[in-house]
């Protein structure tokens, strides 16, 4: 069982930077692939970005390509989303997820966050 908590969400200008981490615990001497997600109001929640264990693959939505980046720390057990160039349609809740194995998929993570507001004003 691996318990993740998101943090570093908030309100931003449009062209504005954040990021975001995910802090994980319990079970996590077993490599996981770690991903973040978002959902807008009204929307289902999509795939933005994933890192495997080694940080060696990484895999971005085409939405977020080249302006958000992906990122984790091992021996602190956190992920992090590097956000740049925000646009009003980031606005979501971010959710940090996590799965077992060593691809990069866009589906089946086991282990989810609470959430974490983004908001950017136009």
């Amino acid at each position: 069982q691996v318990q993740l908590v998101e943090s570093g969400g908030g309100l931003v200008q449009a062209g504005g930077s954040l990021r975001l981490s995910c802090a994980a615990s319990g079970r996590t001497n077993t490599d996981y692939v770690m991903g973040w997600f978002r959902q807008a109001p009204g929307k289902e929640r999509e795939f933005v970005a994933g890192i495997n264990w080694s940080g060696g693959r990484t895999s971005y939505a085409d939405s977020v390509k080249g302006r958000f980046t992906i990122s984790r720390d091992n021996p602190k057990n956190t992920v992090y989303l590097q956000m740049n160039t925000l646009k009003p349609e980031d606005t979501a809740v971010y959710y940090c997820a996590a799965r077992t194995g060593n691809l990069v998929l866009t589906r089946g993570y086991a282990y989810w966050g609470q959430g974490t507001q983004v908001t950017v004003s136009s």
